[in-house]
Protein backbone atom coordinates (compact mmCIF):
# COMPACT_ATOMS: atom_id res chain seq x y z
CA UNK A 1 0.00 0.00 0.00
CA UNK A 2 2.89 2.38 0.74
CA UNK A 3 4.32 1.81 -2.73
CA UNK A 4 0.88 2.17 -4.33
CA UNK A 5 -0.04 5.43 -2.60
CA UNK A 6 3.30 7.22 -2.51
CA UNK A 7 5.20 5.58 -5.35
CA UNK A 8 2.58 4.91 -8.04
CA UNK A 9 -0.45 7.15 -7.43
CA UNK A 10 1.44 10.46 -7.97
CA UNK A 11 2.59 9.34 -11.43
CA UNK A 12 -0.84 7.94 -12.29
CA UNK A 13 -2.40 11.29 -11.34
CA UNK A 14 0.11 13.24 -13.47
CA UNK A 15 -0.34 10.86 -16.41
CA UNK A 16 -4.12 11.22 -16.26
CA UNK A 17 -3.75 14.99 -16.02
CA UNK A 18 -1.53 15.26 -19.11
CA UNK A 19 -3.42 12.67 -21.16
CA UNK A 20 -6.75 14.22 -20.21
CA UNK A 21 -5.60 17.70 -21.19
CA UNK A 22 -4.37 16.48 -24.57
CA UNK A 23 -7.58 14.56 -25.23
CA UNK A 24 -9.78 17.45 -24.10
CA UNK A 25 -7.91 19.91 -26.32
CA UNK A 26 -8.09 17.66 -29.37
CA UNK A 27 -11.66 16.41 -29.11
CA UNK A 28 -13.49 18.89 -26.88
CA UNK A 29 -11.79 22.20 -27.65
CA UNK A 30 -15.07 24.11 -27.65
CA UNK A 31 -15.99 22.59 -24.30
CA UNK A 32 -12.77 23.91 -22.76
CA UNK A 33 -14.58 26.55 -20.75
CA UNK A 34 -15.81 27.43 -17.28
CA UNK A 35 -19.43 27.31 -18.54
CA UNK A 36 -19.99 30.66 -16.88
CA UNK A 37 -23.42 31.22 -15.35
CA UNK A 38 -22.99 34.97 -14.89
CA UNK A 39 -25.80 35.62 -17.34
CA UNK A 40 -28.22 34.03 -14.84
CA UNK A 41 -26.99 35.83 -11.72
CA UNK A 42 -24.09 38.21 -11.13
CA UNK A 43 -24.49 39.88 -7.72
CA UNK A 44 -23.41 36.89 -5.62
CA UNK A 45 -20.96 35.75 -8.27
CA UNK A 46 -19.11 39.07 -8.10
CA UNK A 47 -18.41 38.36 -4.42
CA UNK A 48 -17.91 34.60 -4.41
CA UNK A 49 -15.73 34.25 -7.49
CA UNK A 50 -12.95 36.70 -6.45
CA UNK A 51 -12.94 35.24 -2.92
CA UNK A 52 -12.51 31.71 -4.25
CA UNK A 53 -9.93 32.57 -6.90
CA UNK A 54 -7.74 34.73 -4.66
CA UNK A 55 -8.00 32.15 -1.89
CA UNK A 56 -7.03 29.22 -4.10
CA UNK A 57 -4.09 31.17 -5.54
CA UNK A 58 -2.79 31.80 -2.01
CA UNK A 59 -3.32 28.11 -1.16
CA UNK A 60 -1.36 26.99 -4.23
CA UNK A 61 1.43 29.48 -3.51
CA UNK A 62 1.66 28.16 0.05
CA UNK A 63 1.93 24.57 -1.19
CA UNK A 64 4.67 25.51 -3.65
CA UNK A 65 6.71 27.20 -0.91
CA UNK A 66 6.08 24.47 1.65
CA UNK A 67 6.87 21.54 -0.62
CA UNK A 68 9.54 22.85 -2.95
CA UNK A 69 11.48 25.43 -0.91
CA UNK A 70 13.88 23.51 1.36
CA UNK A 71 14.16 24.45 5.02
CA UNK A 72 17.83 25.36 4.45
CA UNK A 73 16.72 28.19 2.15
CA UNK A 74 14.42 29.78 4.73
CA UNK A 75 17.10 29.30 7.40
CA UNK A 76 19.58 31.10 5.15
CA UNK A 77 17.39 34.22 5.06
CA UNK A 78 17.00 34.21 8.84
CA UNK A 79 13.51 32.67 9.12
CA UNK A 80 13.49 30.22 12.03
CA UNK A 81 11.31 27.11 12.08
CA UNK A 82 8.96 28.76 14.57
CA UNK A 83 8.62 31.86 12.38
CA UNK A 84 7.93 29.71 9.33
CA UNK A 85 5.39 27.68 11.29
CA UNK A 86 3.48 30.79 12.41
CA UNK A 87 3.50 32.24 8.90
CA UNK A 88 2.31 28.92 7.47
CA UNK A 89 -0.33 28.49 10.17
CA UNK A 90 -1.93 31.91 9.97
CA UNK A 91 -1.37 32.49 6.27
CA UNK A 92 -2.55 29.02 5.32
CA UNK A 93 -5.59 29.22 7.57
CA UNK A 94 -6.57 32.61 6.13
CA UNK A 95 -6.14 31.38 2.54
CA UNK A 96 -8.09 28.20 3.24
CA UNK A 97 -10.88 30.07 5.01
CA UNK A 98 -11.14 32.57 2.13
CA UNK A 99 -11.34 29.71 -0.38
CA UNK A 100 -13.95 27.81 1.62
CA UNK A 101 -16.01 30.99 2.08
CA UNK A 102 -15.95 31.59 -1.68
CA UNK A 103 -16.88 27.97 -2.36
CA UNK A 104 -19.71 28.07 0.18
CA UNK A 105 -21.16 31.17 -1.44
CA UNK A 106 -20.82 29.61 -4.91
CA UNK A 107 -22.64 26.48 -3.73
CA UNK A 108 -25.33 28.60 -2.02
CA UNK A 109 -25.78 30.54 -5.25
CA UNK A 110 -26.20 27.34 -7.24
CA UNK A 111 -28.73 25.93 -4.78
CA UNK A 112 -30.86 29.05 -4.48
CA UNK A 113 -30.89 30.35 -8.06
CA UNK A 114 -33.03 28.06 -10.24
CA UNK A 115 -31.38 28.84 -13.61
CA UNK A 116 -27.92 28.31 -12.12
CA UNK A 117 -29.05 25.05 -10.48
CA UNK A 118 -30.38 23.76 -13.79
CA UNK A 119 -26.99 24.48 -15.38
CA UNK A 120 -25.17 22.51 -12.64
CA UNK A 121 -24.02 19.03 -13.65
CA UNK A 122 -23.12 15.98 -11.56
CA UNK A 123 -19.54 16.68 -12.61
CA UNK A 124 -19.72 20.12 -10.98
CA UNK A 125 -21.04 18.63 -7.74
CA UNK A 126 -18.19 16.10 -7.59
CA UNK A 127 -15.67 18.85 -8.27
CA UNK A 128 -17.01 20.98 -5.41
CA UNK A 129 -16.92 17.95 -3.09
CA UNK A 130 -13.27 17.16 -3.81
CA UNK A 131 -12.25 20.82 -3.59
CA UNK A 132 -13.90 21.26 -0.20
CA UNK A 133 -12.51 17.94 1.05
CA UNK A 134 -8.94 18.78 0.01
CA UNK A 135 -8.99 22.27 1.54
CA UNK A 136 -10.79 21.34 4.78
CA UNK A 137 -8.51 18.33 5.32
CA UNK A 138 -5.45 20.52 4.86
CA UNK A 139 -6.74 23.15 7.28
CA UNK A 140 -7.74 20.50 9.82
CA UNK A 141 -4.34 18.82 9.63
CA UNK A 142 -2.59 22.16 10.10
CA UNK A 143 -4.76 23.23 13.05
CA UNK A 144 -4.60 19.80 14.71
CA UNK A 145 -0.82 20.07 14.87
CA UNK A 146 -0.70 23.82 15.61
CA UNK A 147 0.92 23.68 19.05
CA UNK A 148 4.60 24.52 19.38
CA UNK A 149 6.34 24.41 16.02
CA UNK A 150 3.63 22.14 14.61
CA UNK A 151 4.28 19.07 12.50
CA UNK A 152 7.47 19.49 10.48
CA UNK A 153 6.19 18.33 7.09
CA UNK A 154 9.25 19.88 5.45
CA UNK A 155 11.26 16.95 6.85
CA UNK A 156 8.98 14.25 5.42
CA UNK A 157 6.29 15.28 2.92
CA UNK A 158 8.38 17.95 1.18
CA UNK A 159 11.41 15.70 0.47
CA UNK A 160 9.04 12.99 -0.74
CA UNK A 161 7.33 15.45 -3.12
CA UNK A 162 10.67 16.64 -4.50
CA UNK A 163 11.89 13.07 -4.93
CA UNK A 164 9.04 12.40 -7.34
CA UNK A 165 10.77 14.59 -9.92
CA UNK A 166 13.89 12.41 -9.78
CA UNK A 167 11.74 9.31 -10.54
CA UNK A 168 13.04 7.77 -7.31
CA UNK A 169 10.21 8.45 -4.82
CA UNK A 170 11.22 8.15 -1.19
CA UNK A 171 8.08 6.35 -0.09
CA UNK A 172 9.58 5.54 3.32
CA UNK A 173 9.26 9.20 4.32
CA UNK A 174 5.46 8.99 4.16
CA UNK A 175 5.03 6.02 6.49
CA UNK A 176 5.16 8.08 9.71
CA UNK A 177 3.18 11.07 8.43
CA UNK A 178 -0.03 11.84 10.39
CA UNK A 179 -3.14 10.31 8.83
CA UNK A 180 -4.81 13.67 8.12
CA UNK A 181 -1.85 14.78 6.03
CA UNK A 182 -1.84 11.45 4.19
CA UNK A 183 -5.56 11.66 3.38
CA UNK A 184 -5.11 15.28 2.30
CA UNK A 185 -2.34 14.23 -0.10
CA UNK A 186 -4.41 11.39 -1.58
CA UNK A 187 -7.47 13.60 -2.11
CA UNK A 188 -5.22 16.22 -3.69
CA UNK A 189 -3.80 13.69 -6.16
CA UNK A 190 -7.29 12.50 -7.10
CA UNK A 191 -8.30 16.12 -7.63
CA UNK A 192 -5.28 16.69 -9.91
CA UNK A 193 -6.21 13.63 -11.98
CA UNK A 194 -9.80 14.84 -12.37
CA UNK A 195 -8.95 18.37 -13.56
CA UNK A 196 -9.30 17.60 -17.32
CA UNK A 197 -12.82 16.24 -16.71
CA UNK A 198 -14.10 19.34 -14.93
CA UNK A 199 -14.41 23.08 -15.44
CA UNK A 200 -11.14 23.44 -13.54
CA UNK A 201 -9.47 22.82 -16.89
CA UNK A 202 -9.78 26.53 -17.59
CA UNK A 203 -6.81 27.19 -15.29
CA UNK A 204 -4.56 26.06 -18.15
CA UNK A 205 -5.96 28.68 -20.50
CA UNK A 206 -5.66 31.72 -18.25
CA UNK A 207 -5.12 34.79 -20.51
CA UNK A 208 -1.58 35.53 -19.30
CA UNK A 209 -0.92 37.44 -22.54
CA UNK A 210 -3.05 40.25 -21.14
CA UNK A 211 -0.23 41.00 -18.70
CA UNK A 212 2.16 41.77 -21.55
CA UNK A 213 -0.02 43.26 -24.29
CA UNK A 214 0.42 46.94 -25.26
CA UNK A 215 -1.80 49.51 -23.67
CA UNK A 216 -4.96 50.45 -25.51
CA UNK A 217 -4.98 54.25 -25.77
CA UNK A 218 -8.27 56.08 -26.17
CA UNK A 219 -8.13 59.67 -27.42
CA UNK A 220 -11.00 62.12 -27.25
CA UNK A 221 -11.76 64.39 -30.20
CA UNK A 222 -10.67 68.02 -30.12
CA UNK A 223 -13.72 70.02 -28.96
CA UNK A 224 -12.98 72.51 -31.72
CA UNK A 225 -13.45 69.80 -34.31
CA UNK A 226 -16.87 68.74 -33.06
CA UNK A 227 -19.64 69.20 -35.56
CA UNK A 228 -21.43 67.32 -38.29
CA UNK A 229 -19.42 64.41 -39.70
CA UNK A 230 -18.30 64.73 -43.32
CA UNK A 231 -20.43 63.04 -45.95
CA UNK A 232 -18.59 59.84 -46.99
CA UNK A 233 -21.39 58.50 -49.21
CA UNK A 234 -19.85 59.96 -52.37
CA UNK A 235 -22.82 62.22 -53.03
CA UNK A 236 -22.63 65.94 -53.80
Amino acid sequence: MTTLLWGALPYVACALLVAGLVWRYRYDKYGWTTRSSQVYESRLLNIASPAFHYGILFVLAGHVVGLFVPASWTDAVGASEHTYHLFSLYGGTFAGALTVAGLALLVYRRRTRAPVLRATTANDKAMYLFLVAAIVLGMTAKLTHASGDGYDYRATIAPWARSLFTLRPRTDLMTGVPVLYQVHAVVGMVLIASVPCTRLVHMFSAPLQYLFRPYVVYRSRDPGQLGPRPDRSGGA
